[in-house]
């Protein structure tokens, strides 16, 4: 009979391919160079094909049997992990803790609202919270840190986890009211904004290096957290994008203004449930995800226009 291939041919062969090299892939497994090579010498050996070109070309590439293969590996090794996660949940009673990261994203009520409902139900269940900003969330749980995420921006596809999208929150260009931005009448154009102070949240994870969301300014001002950022923008330092349930109550007060800004993308910004996809939920975090799904899907779809528009003609009396 012959040999069919191991689990851990397999993933070696999905580190290998995601990795871009075998020493990048030996680093990532903790395993030598050669370790490496000699596992995918003998996977290929096994399924009687290359799986990777070694024409002298520093980065190993797939062959075309690779790349169907690859797509094979993925599907046994999730399979796996998945029949493994059903066998943990069968013996897993109740936890006597569970660690979520919340991203700022999801709407401070609605988090307070499950959060305090959690208590009730499971009272007995320690809970360590963590916020964070854009792929941090996802850091977090990918590490170990955190056993859930409830977050968004999911920046890279990543075969370890499992992720759902549960709800929806929207962004909002604003500045204060006080603001020059604030002072023109009609629609906003690039232009108008170009040389105005952007207020940007920088990532605490390494996932998003080099990459900016929404920026339109040439100058910019880089902060570590939301919070931050909306202060600012509500001392009338710059103008910056903020979650619609961050600002709710500023923009019907006038304190702070919506920016009529085509060029900045608006609208619905997914939240997902994220987890590992080896360590399925116990009891009280399940119920952490469920809980949020409901409160996160019957959010409103955008800032509600009728309330919009109320503001835009109180402020051109009040001009």
């Amino acid at each position: 009979m012959d040999a069919n291939p191991t689990l851990d041919q397999l993933q070696v062969f999905l580190a290998v391919a995601d990795a871009g090299s075998f020493s990048a892939a030996a680093r990532g497994l903790n395993r030598a160079q050669s370790v490496i090579s000699y596992t995918i010498g003998n996977l290929e050996a096994q399924l009687d094909v290359s799986l990777f070109e070694r024409n002298g070309a520093r980065q190993p590439k797939l062959t075309d049997a690779g790349k169907a293969m690859l797509a094979d590996a993925r599907r046994i090794v999730g399979d796996l992990q998945v029949m493994r996660a059903r066998a943990i949940s069968m013996k897993q009673g109740l936890e006597a803790e569970v660690s979520v990261a919340i991203s700022v994203m999801v709407p401070t009520d609605a988090m307070v609202a499950v959060l305090k409902e959690f208590r009730t139900i499971f009272p007995s269940v320690a809970l360590r919270l963590d916020v964070g900003e854009l792929g941090r969330i996802m850091e977090l749980v990918m590490t170990g840190r955190s056993s859930i995420g409830i977050g968004g921006a999911l920046m890279r596809q990543d075969d370890s986890l499992q992720v759902e999208r549960i709800g929806h929150n929207f962004l909002l260009p604003v500045a204060a009211a006080t603001h020059p931005l604030a002072q023109i009448a009609g629609p906003l154009t690039l232009a108008d904004v170009r040389e105005e102070v952007q207020l940007v949240v920088t990532d605490a994870s390494d996932l998003t290096t080099g990459r900016d969301f929404n920026v339109l300014s040439y100058k910019t001002w880089r902060v570590s957290d939301i919070a931050t950022k909306h202060h600012l923008i509500r001392g009338g330092l710059g103008w910056g994008g903020l979650p619609a349930s961050v600002i709710h109550d500023d923009i019907l007060s006038g304190r702070l203004v919506h920016l009529n800004l085509e060029a900045y993308e608006q609208g619905h910004y997914s939240i997902y449930a994220i987890r590992k996809t080896a360590s399925p939920p116990g009891p009280a975090a399940a119920w952490l995800i469920e809980a949020f799904r409901h409160k996160l899907s019957s959010c409103p779809a955008h800032f509600p226009g009728e309330v919009l528009d109320s503001v835009r003609q109180d402020q051109a009396l009040r001009a």
